[in-house]
């Protein structure tokens, strides 16, 4: 089963020698069971960066409503089917409290484009930590602002990241919102919005999460990833769009 994507994924690995490194630590994952924060994820399918949908046992997933802007309607259950035959549980919930999973539970957790969604990374970092086993991994994508609609705005600090986290500020929250909508490049969005839209989906965020809270670069990843207990393993920019991170926790 899976012989042509296996294979597949092993002339990749010779070939592209930038890809390779990724392709490793996938593997390294082979018949391991993750977690993923919002997904599925093309970033991790077969063919892509980190094709961990391949390697993995069984991956589950968690997405904050029923209904999402991404996703369609779902319904939490074992019905997350993420790739050709393969499935995992589909829990409904935030990224920032995972109360219905266990401590110590999970060997990796998956992240692509999710954590800029969420008013309050470091808690959301922190609850990922709690369930996930001791030396567990963290393999976090985060849009490149300089491709993206935030290419305007400046990245957030680090010491904001951290009053947030002390504030305990959750997903109501719409400080960065007027900034959004000034700094907002509507002509690198992938679908046509105006400016009246634009603000329509600002007001409507907590249903529909599309706001951009912050923005990240590979640096400030790093300073939060250490300041939650993670160690970095490797990071690099992807294509012009992606800021990937492979991370561990820390002994």
């Amino acid at each position: 089963m899976y012989f042509k994507e296996y294979t597949h994924s092993i002339i990749s690995f010779v070939v592209n020698g930038d890809k390779r490194k990724w392709l490793r630590l996938s593997y390294a994952l082979k018949g391991k069971k993750g977690l993923e924060i919002g997904g599925p994820s093309t970033f991790f399918r077969h063919g892509g960066y980190f094709p961990i949908y391949l390697f993995a046992r069984k991956i589950d997933v968690v997405n904050y409503s029923n209904e999402t802007v991404w996703e369609g309607t779902i319904a939490e259950g074992e019905n997350y089917h993420y790739y050709k035959g393969k499935k995992g549980y589909q829990y409904i919930g935030e990224a920032t409290d995972l109360r219905e999973i266990k401590d110590n539970f999970y060997d990796f957790i998956l992240s692509c484009h999710n954590l800029e969604h969420v008013a309050n990374p470091l808690k959301a970092l922190n609850e990922w930590k709690r369930v996930l086993k001791r030396k567990g991994k963290l393999i976090l994508v985060l849009p490149d602002k300089n491709n993206t609609f935030d290419n305007k705005r400046e990245y957030t600090r680090f010491e904001h990241l951290i009053e947030d986290f002390h504030s305990d500020v959750n997903e109501a929250d719409s400080t960065h919102f007027d900034e959004i909508f000034r700094l907002h490049d509507l002509e690198k969005e992938t679908s046509a919005v105006t400016r009246t839209q634009l603000r329509e989906r600002l007001s409507e965020n907590y249903l529909n999460r599309c706001a951009h809270h912050h923005v990240f670069s590979l640096p400030l990843i790093k300073e939060m990833l250490e300041f939650c207990g993670y160690k970095v393993i490797l990071q690099q920019a992807v294509h012009n769009l992606h800021l990937v991170t492979f991370a561990e926790l820390s002994d």
